[in-house]
């Protein structure tokens, strides 16, 4: 069975292995993974390397290169070294997508002095990307689950898709070490039951990797990312930009969000209208989707539970546009405020430097109060008391901290000169 990575061309671009029987193998202890475009997995194996190179070598110096004993040695030679890559970065085992290996080909071959067999790898890449782009089905097949169906919010059943829901583990497990993104799925799989609602499938995932902590505080990030699945469902699906989205689709989604974040925001008063005189096409170029995968659980459990804007209870700020829409607020005297909310936005989401409550709260919004703390005096007269706890009623309202000196107001059991009282 071939896959779209696999040619009778002799250009080379790796193929992937077989269906059969790789289940199994895939989830080994230890083992390398790949991920391929459908978002399966299988087990990584050296001969698919080793069948790739030597194809591209064939194309640029012909068949009679099958024969030669150099090109044979070069080979096995390039092939080691773009295992030894994958083995060292990732000694106990782990998942890497199709085109990392594709890349680490393209890299080897460059670093071996084999330009001209490189370009023409490169080239054939290109063509064949463009070629699955053009003939790409309008919905993904589902690897479906056998026995597990899911609840849209239709009421309709669909199969529990396997393949996305391998995709989003592995992505949350991306860069981690002594995570373990097949354990995550098995447990979440014994949790779940035919008919569960959708929205309880990524609850479930959350759950268990949250229960993982303890033993290992990488899995913090990994939980926060499987909740960013949540988080990307339901703000796209408010905005109509999409009903769901993986974390590598989001380098081109956050662009598309923003415009549509505004509109959204300014239509229901929650936003000032003076955003929308920002060049939004620039900033959503700038906005960098990987800096989601910086935060633990427990800071984007805060975000979302306190800090993102919603309407009836939908939070439709996803993290990067919620640093953006910080930074705009931030900008907005500015004379480049293009340039200068792109600079804030880098500060804050990189988290080399964070504002303050109030400021993430209100920046950008029709009460653009951002300062934290507030001092105030309460004078010695009813007028002034009852004045003064309406001001701290207004500055709490919007995130304002408090300090009242009360020195001027007449202590207990002190004469009142208007009634003769204490």
């Amino acid at each position: 069975m071939q896959t779209d990575t696999t040619r009778e061309n002799p250009q080379g671009t790796l193929p992937q292995a077989a269906d059969s029987n790789s289940d199994l193998a895939a989830t080994a202890p230890g083992q390398l993974r790949v991920i391929k475009r459908n978002g399966t997995v299988v087990p990584y194996t050296d001969d698919k390397i080793t069948v790739a190179i030597t194809k591209a070598f064939l194309a640029v110096e012909g068949g009679t290169a099958a024969a030669s004993s150099r090109i044979h040695d070069t080979v096995a030679r390039l092939t080691e070294q773009v295992t030894a890559t994958f083995k060292r970065r990732m000694p106990s085992g782990g998942t890497i997508h199709i085109e990392e290996i594709q890349d680490q080909v393209e890299l080897a071959l460059m670093r071996a002095g084999e330009q001209k067999v490189a370009r023409d790898y490169v080239i054939y890449r290109d063509g064949r990307s463009k070629e699955r782009a053009a003939h790409a089905p309008v919905e993904a097949a589902v690897d479906a689950h056998p026995s597990i169906r899911i609840t849209r919010a239709d009421g309709s059943l669909a199969p529990l898709d396997m393949g996305r829901l391998n995709t989003i583990v592995t992505e949350a497990c991306e860069g981690l070490a002594e995570v373990d993104g097949d354990l995550i799925q098995r447990e979440t799989l014994k949790n779940l039951y035919d008919g569960v609602a959708l929205n309880d499938v990524n609850t479930a995932l959350v759950m268990t990797a949250r229960t993982l902590v303890e033993r290992e505080p990488n899995y913090s990030f990994v939980t926060a990312r499987l909740l960013m699945d949540t988080l990307r469902a339901e703000g796209l699906g408010f905005l109509g930009v999409a009903e769901s989205a993986t974390h590598h689709e989001m380098a081109e989604l956050y662009a598309k969000a923003l415009p549509a974040y505004v509109a959204k925001g300014i239509e229901f008063e929650l936003l000032n209208p003076v955003l929308a005189t920002f060049d939004l096409e620039k900033l959503g170029k700038a906005i960098n989707h990987e800096r989601d995968q910086q935060f633990t659980y427990l800071g984007l459990q805060t975000l979302y539970d306190r800090y993102f804007i919603h309407k009836d209870g939908v939070r439709f700020e996803l993290p990067q546009i919620f640093f953006m829409r910080v930074a705009m607020g931030l900008a907005i005297e500015e004379k480049q405020k293009e340039d200068r909310a792109i600079e804030f936005y880098n500060l804050l989401s990189s988290f080399d430097y964070m504002a303050s409550t109030p400021t993430l709260f209100n920046a950008g919004t029709l009460r653009p109060q951002l300062s934290s703390c507030y001092l105030t005096t309460v004078p010695d007269d009813l007028s002034g008391i009852y004045h003064a706890i309406h001001d701290n009623a207004m500055l709490s309202k919007f995130a304002g901290g408090l300090g009242n000196d009360w020195t001027p107001v007449l202590a207990l059991v002190s004469f009142f000169k208007g009634t003769i009282g204490k």
